[in-house]
């Protein structure tokens, strides 16, 4: 490959989930940086990965396309180009919730039942918003649970793309978004092809939110442990 373009998703693939990048991470970007054009793609906020990664200097496009922030090297900051943001049907959305609950033996809950963001995106948290953390982390950590019913919930929404997120929940994000879309619409904005790019993530398997670039036909180089990605990316530097 002649590699251009570095593309990463954050949490399991630099990082534990929403922890900051450690000293040695953030040595090995920035040795990147030096040969190739880096970028983040993620399903938060812009700011929020920008902030979790203690404003590291890269352009990071967030709620899976729906927002993208160039780094300002002048200021430090990030520099916003668009931020998006749909309607949702909120009755529809509670109704269909409500029916999958029924369904599926997850009437009790604590806090509310869908969780709503500016963006447009929904988020089906399985257990509600105000769960234990100690609950959550228990409820489904190898997602079998939400995979037997993942083909369901994406009929049920033709509206979104389906992700099977974090340990209890469903993120949805309205078509056409999803990191496919993000990567693809950066790519042609930027004058880079497809075979220049390649995306680093650890979130592939069914239902995951980097699936869609997996199966696609930008390179993709898999991480499975966050603590691999020195040894995995070594042969880039």
């Amino acid at each position: 490959m002649s590699i251009r373009l570095i593309a990463f998703d954050l949490d399991g693939t630099l990082t534990q989930h929403k922890t900051p990048l450690s000293r040695e991470h953030r040595e090995i970007l920035f040795r990147l940086r030096e040969k190739y054009r880096l970028l983040m793609v993620g399903a938060g906020q812009c700011r929020r990965i920008f902030a979790q990664m203690e404003r590291f200097p890269i352009d990071v496009i967030g709620n899976y396309g729906m927002q993208y922030a160039r780094y300002d090297g002048a200021s430090g900051e990030l520099d916003p180009v668009y931020d998006v943001s749909l309607p949702c049907d909120r009755d529809a959305c509670e109704r269909r919730v409500a029916y999958l609950r029924k369904e599926h033996g997850l009437t009790r809950f604590a806090g509310d039942s869908v969780e709503y963001h500016p963006s447009g995106c929904v988020t089906f948290p399985l257990i509600g918003t105000a769960a234990k953390q100690e609950d959550k982390l228990a409820f489904d950590p190898d997602r079998s649970f939400r995979r037997t019913f993942y083909d369901e919930v994406r009929e049920m929404f033709p509206e979104y793309n389906v992700f099977i997120g974090g340990s209890t929940s469903f993120d949805m994000a309205p078509k056409p978004y999803d990191k496919y879309y993000a990567l693809d619409r950066y790519c042609a904005e930027a004058g880079i092809a497809h075979g220049e790019a390649l995306f680093v993530g650890d979130d592939y398997g069914v239902g995951g939110n980097d699936e869609s670039v997996y199966r696609s036909d930008f390179g993709f180089l898999p991480i499975d442990d966050y603590r691999t990605f020195p040894d995995r990316i070594a042969w880039l530097l």
